[in-house]
């Protein structure tokens, strides 16, 4: 998973300036964002985590609060605050944005935070992301959505989140895609795409594909292979749609050649 990109920070509230000096140089080291109030003065809707003292605690309205003894483990302290920094509203919707192509970027929001953005290996490894997301969050509600560019990419994200049985929408993405060097726009046009709504879709894509599109996964797979394999048209739609991956394919092809008989070499008469 990637580093948490935060909007979000943690409140120091006390009055006890030795747990104050503590406190604030143990966030400034992990760079955790911080604001530092008295009890009784309003919290910032950014705050996502409170800490004072536990003699102070019961003077802070906050759903989340944590009061740090003198002696407490501060391993376990760094680790809550960090939980409560990419975790937010239990009760919150998760929705990922992902921008398709060769390796599609992807940006995770929870309301108006970002919990990390990047990019993927390929467009199946989107049900290992989608599993590992669950993992993070077992109790929250997650939506995948998918902008429309690239039509073999955003097929086999589609089909493969499908098949792991995550929501899916699918978003127009006619003005998402920034301007600019690739990589960079990836993240960009994510953020975009999970923040607008699309169209539910339940069934696996299916389309038709060009003449260029099969030639040019028939080329990569002779490259993948060091030139040994050729994939068949057949196989080559099956991964366009994102019934396996390239990888499984050459892997099949390899399997089948094997399997036949060996051609005899063919003697010239003299």
């Amino acid at each position: 998973m990637p580093a948490v990109v935060r909007s979000r920070s943690v409140a120091l509230v006390t009055k006890d300036p030795a747990l104050y000096g503590e406190l604030a140089g143990f966030l400034r080291e992990r760079g955790l964002p911080c604001v530092s109030l008295f009890p009784g003065q309003r919290i910032p809707e950014r705050v996502a985590v409170v800490l004072t003292s536990p003699s102070e605690a019961s003077l802070i309205e906050h759903p989340h609060v944590l009061t740090v003894a003198e002696d407490g483990d501060r391993r376990a302290l760094g680790a809550a605050v960090e939980h409560a920094l990419e975790a937010g509203d239990p009760l919150e919707e998760i929705v990922v944005g992902i921008d398709p192509g060769p390796r599609p970027g992807y940006s995770i929001l929870a309301g108006g935070t970002c919990l990390g953005e990047g990019s993927l290996d390929s467009p199946e490894s989107a049900g290992s992301f989608a599993n590992q997301l669950h993992h993070r969050f077992p109790s929250r509600s997650v939506v995948y959505r998918v902008g429309t560019g690239d039509p073999p990419a955003r097929n086999r994200i589609v089909n493969t989140l499908l098949s792991h049985r995550r929501a899916v929408e699918l978003v127009n993405e006619r003005g998402t895609t920034p301007r600019g060097r690739r990589r960079p726009r990836d993240a960009a046009a994510a953020r975009s795409i999970a923040r607008a709504h699309g169209d539910r879709i339940r069934e696996p894509l299916t389309s038709r594909f060009t003449a260029g599109e099969i030639a040019n996964l028939q080329r990569l797979s002779r490259e993948g292979s060091g030139g040994r394999i050729t994939i068949p048209r057949s196989s080559a739609e099956r991964v366009l749609v994102g019934d396996i991956s390239l990888a499984e394919a050459v892997a099949e092809s390899i399997r089948r050649r094997a399997l036949s008989p060996t051609e005899r070499p063919r003697v010239e008469r003299l």
